[in-house]
């Protein structure tokens, strides 16, 4: 029998302190079932690593029995972005504090430094969803594209997701790295359609490695920025677009997501020295 959803969106540190009503769902590490709630699992792990020169992501992912995996470069300085992705073969590992690609002549190989991160569970009768996120964790390795090997320092999202949320969803998300003005490091995560409730919300500011919850926030149709409820805004300024439409029956996905830079305010950092990220724009029929 399933275990019984939470009443309340729960958000705490990953596997620390988790109340009763948490500690009763099969949240990792342990396995979730394929099938619960009359819903398909679905889980992700999804990395993105930020440098100068380039904007990196790859996700392994998968709905019930099917699996996919992608990945993408964003070369800054040659303005160009290569991608790849497979329902097939595992040409992308993103493992626990490493990620692997290989596909033909691309391959990467990262050292992540992870922390703990940021856990949400957040309850969609009959089922619920479990997130975990680590906002500016140092990333380092190396980049082979075009016969070239780039060494790598960069700051990374990682996103690991889980769970039974319903079948049909639409959310807006973004998450970036950056420097405030007052030269702390900055990393957010920010989402409205999923893991949005006005409080034990996905939505996080890091500082110098500290998770901070940010209030409500509001997308702009076009992706062009970020107002919060506190106050501010962040302007996103496109640079080079992923978007994909994909139907596989037991599963639809729509979506666009710009890697691009940042610029204006956070809340509890205050103003951006720079920053650098991404958008997203997702429907999802699953």
């Amino acid at each position: 029998m399933a275990a019984q959803p939470p009443n309340e969106p729960y958000r705490g540190i990953f596997a620390l302190d988790r109340p009763p009503a948490i500690s009763a769902l099969p949240l990792p590490p342990a396995e979730m079932p394929l099938f619960a709630y009359r819903r398909l699992r679905k889980r992700w792990r999804y990395v993105a690593v930020h440098s100068d020169e380039f904007q990196i992501c790859a996700a392994s992912i998968s709905i019930g029995p099917m699996n996919q995996c992608f990945w993408a470069v964003w070369d800054r300085q040659n303005q160009q972005l290569h991608e790849g992705s497979s329902n097939w073969s595992q040409i992308v590992r993103p493992d626990a504090g490493r990620l692997i690609v290989a596909d033909g002549g691309v391959e990467m190989d990262f050292l992540l430094d992870e922390s703990a991160g940021v856990e949400v569970v957040t309850p969609y009768q009959p089922g619920w969803a479990w997130t975990r996120k680590q906002g500016g964790v140092a990333a380092r390795g190396s980049l082979v594209l075009n016969g070239k090997t780039h060494l790598i320092e960069g700051r990374a999202i990682i996103d690991d997701s889980a769970g039974f949320p319903p079948r049909h969803v639409d959310w807006k998300w973004s998450a970036g790295i950056g420097t405030a003005d007052d030269g702390r490091a900055v990393a957010w995560n920010f989402v409205t359609g999923i893991h949005d409730s006005p409080t034990a919300s996905e939505r996080t500011v890091w500082i110098n490695g500290e998770p901070f919850e940010v209030g409500v926030c509001e997308f702009a149709d076009d992706l062009s920025k970020i107002s919060f409820s506190e106050g501010g805004q962040l302007d996103f300024h496109s640079e080079a677009t992923r978007a994909h439409s994909q139907n596989l029956l037991i599963a639809r996905s729509n979506y666009k997501q710009p890697f691009g830079s940042f610029s204006g305010s956070l809340p509890h950092a205050g103003k951006l020295q720079s920053g650098l990220g991404v958008m997203e724009d997702h429907s999802v029929a699953w």
